[in-house]
């Protein structure tokens, strides 16, 4: 038997978005007292969804528990230098509040409408437009075939999603959390508990309790403790191109067709940058993520030819005359079960604590998702946001939280 050759309090599985911000909301609570070891296969967040992400914002879900989640991100984002600041030195995360308009025809036009009275009374500021309102608003919008549109006036938006992510374990260690390279293969096991983590160099650490926070990996390092969770990857594709006409006040648009798209950056001489893609993807175009196989980062450019571009050259006509730029493929872990993140104690081992199948929300979701999971290894639970209703025990029962905003 390998030697275990060092031991911490709290071991954490991935040292992405999530993953640090468990461990800063850990280090930072004045009840624990602990040692907190994150363990990164790869520092350089290559192949991770936090740094591949389009990095946005939205309180437009509707279930209480994420439309709560994403409220007290906006908050911890907007005040980012109150958490996260080290030294004096704020980070700069670049949050910028142009909103998400979501767009229906008749077909989904009351579950935008329900969905934006259930937001509204969470307290977020989302507005229920008709085409009129939305043509005033967007005069550069096709709305001949919409019923509807719902606008996030505030609270909604996009940011920098690796400034966040760097902020998050700069902070972290600043605290005293101890990052390592390495790649931990599995879970060592005994009396219903988890003892401690194995890494693929054959060392081992002693832990109280551990995070699997391993992103597209996940659901593999929880069966090597006999957890079962569905949560697979998928590849996704970000497409950039400019537009030279003015497109303005162009919030983060997401179509019927699933198509979105949103401006970065400033205009310049060739136009303003956009980016965009489709979401989900054709089930025929789903991937197992490899990291080690540079296949994984090609980038299908039928697809935005064939399906990204004709959704919105239709509902953005000026979008017809585009200039396609660079693209990219990130991985999304997603949930099968109903594409909402697994969070908390795993059912059987109470001291694995599971934050696994973002779905594409890891970013916006990751200060609270932090925080909860930190107040439920200190304290024994959730304190200021309840976050049971994501659990793994409904993934035991085939439970599924119905989620009808998913892009």
């Amino acid at each position: 038997m390998p030697p275990v050759c060092e031991s911490a309090d709290v071991v954490i599985c991935g040292g992405a978005a999530i993953g640090s911000s468990v461990a800063c909301h850990l280090a930072a609570d004045p009840g624990f007292s602990g040692r907190v070891v994150v363990i990164e296969k790869d520092p350089t967040y290559r192949f991770s969804a936090s740094a591949l992400s389009a990095a946005s914002i939205r309180q437009q879900f509707s279930s209480p528990v994420n439309i709560r989640i994403s409220l007290h991100g906006i908050a911890f984002l907007r005040h980012v230098g109150e958490h996260l600041a080290v030294d004096g030195e704020v980070p700069a995360i670049d949050l910028h509040e142009g909103g998400y308009l979501y767009v229906a025809g008749e077909a989904g036009a009351p579950v935008l409408a329900a969905n934006q009275k259930l937001q509204a009374t969470e307290g977020a500021d989302i507005a229920l437009c008709d085409p009129a309102a939305l043509k005033r608003r967007f005069p550069w919008l096709n709305v001949e075939d919409l019923a509807c549109g719902t606008f996030g006036v505030s609270g909604e938006g996009w940011f920098d999603g690796w400034a966040l992510l760097q902020a998050f374990r700069r902070k972290a260690r600043s605290l005293g959390v101890a990052y390592r390279q390495g790649e931990v293969a599995r879970y060592l096991t005994e009396a219903g508990r988890v003892t401690g983590v194995e890494l693929a160099d054959g060392s081992r650490i002693a832990c109280g309790a551990v995070v699997n926070a391993s992103g597209t990996h996940g659901a593999r390092l929880a069966a090597t403790a006999g957890v079962a969770i569905p949560v697979r990857s998928m590849k996704r594709y970000v497409f950039s191109f400019t537009c030279k006409d003015d497109i303005e006040g162009c919030p983060l648009l997401i179509d019927t067709t699933g198509a979105w798209c949103r401006p970065e950056g400033q205009r310049t001489a060739e136009g303003r940058l956009f980016i965009g893609s489709c979401s989900p993807l054709a089930p025929e175009q789903d991937v197992a993520w490899i990291e080690t196989d540079p296949a994984v980062e090609d980038v299908d450019w039928g697809f935005f030819e064939e399906v990204v571009w004709p959704a919105l050259a239709h509902r953005i006509p000026a979008f017809e005359r585009i200039r396609p730029g660079r693209a990219w493929a990130g991985p999304y872990d997603m949930c099968g079960l109903d594409h909402n993140a697994i969070i908390g104690p795993a059912v059987g081992l109470p001291n694995l604590y599971l934050a696994n199948g973002f779905s594409g929300h890891g970013l916006q979701q990751a200060p609270a998702v932090g925080r909860g999971l930190a107040e439920h290894i200190a304290h024994g639970g959730y304190r200021t946001l309840d976050l049971a209703d994501l659990g793994h025990e409904r993934v035991v029962a085939g439970r599924p939280l119905a989620e009808a905003n998913i892009i």
